[in-house]
C-alpha cells in the first residue's frame, strides 16, 4: 500500500481539514445572552442544541451543541415567545389600534410596538430580546445614497423603490403616530421619527417568520402573516442547506427540524429561499458567497446592444420576446448564459428568410448552425461588456473606500455583490469559449 493511501490517513485528512474549518467563538456568556436565555425560560422555552457564537464570515449566529442529525429537531420555540400582531393588540396599543380608522396594517402594529417598547428601554416587557437585535441594518433603504448609485442598475431602481415605500410608510402613519400622544410624556415626533420606523421596518422586513394568514377585526385586510421570532432569528441562512419551518397547531410552536447533518460546534444555517445575491442583498442586507443561485441581469437595452441595427424586424422580435415573456429575467450563472437568455438571442439573431421559424426557436428547436454560432457570438460580447463593467465599478467602490472611512462598511458589501458577479461572469465566459469551440 502507497503511503497516504490507507484509511488511518484518510481519517488524519479528514480532521486536518476539519480543524482548519474557521470556528466560532461562543457567546453564551456574555450578559445579554444571560439575560434573554432567562427571559425565554419564563416563557418555557428551554434549548441544549444550539449556543450563540460569533462566525467569521457570517457574524452572530447560532453554534450547534450536539451533532445534529436529518431530520431532527432544531428549535421549538413556544407561541408565547413570538412577537405578532396578537401580542401588540393585547398590549396598551390595543385600544388606540382598535379605534384608529381606517384599520392600521399588520405592519405599522408591528413597527409601532418595536419603536414603543424600545423607547420604554429598562421598563419593556420585550427588553431581553430587543437588546440583541441589530442597532443598525445594511438593506439598500439604510445605505447612503452615493453608496446606492454603485449597485448595479436593476438593484439600484428596486432600492430607490424600497426607500420611496418606505418614506410613503411613515408619511402616512405620522397621523396614527400623534394620536398616541396620551402615552408618552414626550412628544410622538421625538419617539416615533423616521429613522426609528425605518430600524422598526428593517428589523420585520429582515427577521420576521412566516404565519398563516389571519385577520384581526381592528387591522387593514393586508396579510397578516409576520412574527418575530427571538432566539430563532439568529439563525443565518446558507443557500446549501435545507430545513423544514412552520408553526406546528398541535404543540404551538413554531418548529424548525433540519434536512442536513451538523457537527458538534458547527454553525447552524437555514435557507431564506432560493434567493439571488441582488434579492438577499435587498431583502435582508447581505451577499452569499458562492451561492448558487446567484446570476447576472441581462437587461433590455444591453441584450440588443451588439444586434445589427439594420434589422427591419427587430422591434418585430422584441415585441415576440415580450408577448412570450422572453424579456425579463435573462441572466448569466455559474454554468454560463440561461437557456431563456440564449433562447431570446437566438429569436432576436434569426435571419428574415427563417423568421418565419420563430416558434421553434421558442420550443428550443435548432435552426441552423449560423443561428447557434451567431447567438452565442452575441452572448459572449455581452458578457465581456459586463466584465468590463463589473471592473470600473470595482474601481469605483475601490476608490471610495480610500476617500470616505466612515462608509467603508456600507461599501465592502457593494464590493462583495460585484465580486460574485465577477466570478460568475468570468464562468459564463469560460463555458461560452467551450460552446463556442463546437463550431471551429
Amino acid at each position: 500500500m502507497q503511503k497516504g493511501k490507507g484509511r488511518t490517513s484518510r481519517i488524519r485528512r479528514r480532521k486536518l481539514c476539519r480543524s482548519s474549518e474557521p470556528r466560532g467563538v461562543n457567546e453564551s456568556h456574555k450578559s445579554e445572552f444571560i439575560e434573554l436565555r432567562k427571559w425565554l425560560k419564563a416563557r418555557k422555552f428551554q434549548d441544549s442544541n444550539l449556543a450563540p457564537a460569533c462566525f467569521p464570515g457570517t457574524g452572530r449566529g447560532l453554534m450547534s451543541q450536539t451533532s445534529l442529525q436529518e431530520g431532527e429537531m432544531i428549535i421549538s420555540l413556544p407561541e408565547s415567545c413570538l412577537l405578532t400582531t396578537d401580542t401588540v393588540i393585547q398590549s396598551y396599543l390595543g385600544a388606540y389600534i382598535t379605534k384608529w380608522k381606517p384599520p392600521p396594517s399588520p405592519l405599522l402594529a408591528l413597527c409601532t410596538f418595536l419603536v414603543s417598547e424600545k423607547h420604554a428601554g429598562d421598563r419593556s416587557l420585550w427588553k431581553p430580546y430587543l437588546e440583541i437585535l441589530p442597532k443598525a441594518y445594511t438593506c439598500p433603504v439604510c445605505l447612503e445614497p452615493e453608496v446606492v448609485n454603485l449597485l448595479p442598475k436593476s438593484l439600484k431602481a428596486k432600492a430607490e423603490e424600497q426607500r420611496a415605500h418606505v418614506q410613503e410608510f411613515f408619511a402616512s402613519s405620522r397621523d396614527f403616530f400623534s394620536s398616541l400622544q396620551p402615552l408618552f410624556v414626550e412628544a410622538v415626533d421625538s419617539i416615533f421619527s423616521y429613522s426609528a420606523l425605518l430600524w422598526a421596518w428593517c428589523t420585520v422586513n429582515t427577521r420576521a417568520v412566516y404565519l398563516r394568514p389571519r385577520q384581526q377585526e381592528c387591522l387593514s385586510a393586508e396579510p397578516d402573516t409576520c412574527a418575530l421570532a427571538p432566539y430563532l432569528d439568529l439563525l443565518n441562512h446558507s443557500p446549501h442547506v435545507q430545513v423544514k419551518a412552520a408553526f406546528n397547531e398541535e404543540t404551538h410552536s413554531y418548529e424548525i427540524r433540519t434536512t442536513s447533518r451538523w457537527r458538534k460546534h458547527e454553525e447552524v444555517f437555514i435557507c431564506y429561499g432560493p434567493h439571488d445575491n441582488q434579492r438577499l442583498f435587498l431583502e435582508y442586507g447581505f451577499v452569499s458567497v458562492r451561492n448558487p443561485h446567484a446570476c447576472v441581469y441581462v437587461s433590455r437595452e444591453i441584450l440588443v446592444k451588439y444586434l445589427p441595427s439594420r434589422d427591419k424586424q427587430m422591434d418585430k422580435k422584441i415585441s415576440i420576446l415580450k408577448d412570450h415573456g422572453y424579456i425579463e429575467n435573462l441572466t448569466f450563472g455559474w454554468d454560463g448564459p440561461s437557456w431563456r437568455l440564449l433562447t431570446a438571442l437566438k429569436l432576436l439573431c434569426l435571419e428574415a428568410e427563417k423568421f418565419t421559424c420563430w416558434k421553434k426557436v421558442l420550443l428550443g428547436e435548432v435552426i441552423s448552425d449560423t443561428n447557434e454560432k451567431t447567438s452565442l457570438d452575441i452572448a459572449q460580447k455581452i458578457c465581456y461588456y459586463f466584465i468590463e463593467e463589473t471592473n470600473v465599478m470595482l474601481q469605483k467602490v475601490s476608490h471610495m473606500k480610500d476617500e470616505k472611512e466612515a462608509l467603508i462598511n456600507q461599501l465592502t458589501l457593494v464590493e462583495s455583490l460585484w465580486m460574485e458577479e465577477l466570478k460568475i461572469l468570468r464562468a459564463s465566459a469560460e463555458t461560452l469559449h467551450s460552446l463556442q469551440t463546437a463550431f471551429t
